[in-house]
């Protein structure tokens, strides 16, 4: 038994469940979400939850069970409050803007890196170095915070570089540490 596949999950008022076949979308007040199921698990609505069952005994059940049910989980939350990540880019003459919906990240390469939005996601700028991405789906605002971080991820010598938001950097000692 998944103990988290078990959990159902609790739809709030002014969300609107469908499930037809092994299709289950999800709208709310920002948006609509859906995503295909798997065989293995079957979906059902009623009473103001959404509860997941496995349909067939297979070695990877579980898994898939407990793995849908916190992707359903994700798309409720999503279409109801969003999901936020903040950024920070430290270092000398490091810095962002908007170009339209794009980024503009200058982070210490020869030349500025335009960032492209993504269909889906809202891109703020809190200050010169701050960047915040918001959605309602975690795995494309996730996604694009990863790429993001990715343009310059931040070094161990002197911690420059994009960082989330409170990740804390372990930093090494320099070559004038040893003597």
């Amino acid at each position: 038994m998944s103990r988290i596949g078990k959990l159902p999950v609790k739809v709030p008022v002014g969300v609107t469940v469908t499930v037809s076949g092994r299709k289950v979308e999800v709208k709310g007040g920002k948006g609509t979400l859906s995503r295909e199921v798997p065989p293995e698990v079957k979906v059902e609505f009623a009473d103001g939850a959404i509860t997941l069952t496995p349909a067939v005994e297979a070695e990877n059940t579980k898994a898939l069970w407990g793995l849908y049910r916190v992707l359903i989980n994700n798309m409720v939350v999503g279409v109801t409050t969003g999901y936020k990540i903040e950024l920070e880019i430290v270092g000398v003459g490091y810095k962002v803007e908007l170009k339209g919906k794009d980024l503009l990240i200058a982070a210490g390469l020869s030349e500025t890196v335009l960032f492209k939005a993504r269909p889906g996601l809202d891109y703020k700028i809190d200050g010169p170095n701050k960047i915040i991405v918001e959605g309602i789906d975690k795995e494309k605002v996730g996604q694009a915070a990863a790429d993001i971080r990715h343009i310059r991820p931040p070094e161990p010598y002197k911690g420059k570089g994009i960082r989330y938001a409170g990740e804390q950097v372990r930093r090494k000692a320099g070559k004038t540490a040893g003597k």
